[in-house]
């Protein structure tokens, strides 16, 4: 049995896999990229991500993803060659993310990279990063999804890795210095 545990999901760590979706940070924030709006009542940080997608047309979907009990075990890997997929939870939830990088399928735990995604971040995988199904924590959660809708080919490939008896963990709480 091998138990992976989540590191916190931030641009630099996540990077080799897509891009962190959440408010740009004050340092981060320029008049293009963070602006009001609305004469005043909203903030826009825009482009936060930018969908990619090989022919076809990208969509917007909720998925109702289930909470898991952790320690979960894993079950499967999918990738999307053909497009981007980015999620974002709206009931401001946090969740697990698993990923391994693009190419051939993973082919151990070692291969995996877990990460604890706060309720305010949301991610976009690269085309053809190996991720895992959602994995929500505490209660149902729907997620706002982009990605590839429609086009040829086929935009969703699955691998089965319960034989690896893998379980995802959150780390230790730390105590308060």
């Amino acid at each position: 049995m091998r138990t992976l545990i989540a590191q916190p999901l931030t641009q630099q760590n996540f990077a080799p896999f897509g891009t962190v979706i959440e408010p740009y940070a004050k340092a981060q924030q320029t008049e293009a990229n963070c602006f009001e709006i609305n004469e005043g009542f909203a903030v826009r940080h825009h482009a936060l991500c930018q969908a990619q997608v090989d022919g076809g047309e990208v969509g917007m979907s909720i998925f109702m993803a289930n909470p898991r009990q952790l320690p979960t075990l894993l079950t499967v890997m999918e990738h999307h060659p053909l497009g981007t997929q980015a999620f974002f939870s709206m009931q401001q939830q946090d969740y697990i993310v698993v990923v391994a990088p693009k190419g051939q399928p993973p082919q151990s735990p070692e291969d995996l990279s877990v990460f604890y995604a706060k309720s305010h971040q949301g991610v976009q995988y690269d085309a053809g990063v190996w991720h895992h199904p959602l994995l929500a924590l505490s209660t149902s959660s729907p997620f706002l999804v982009v990605d590839r809708i429609s086009g040829a080919g086929n935009n969703c490939i699955e691998v089965d890795i319960r034989e690896w008896q893998v379980h995802v963990d959150l780390p230790a709480p730390q105590p308060i210095k």
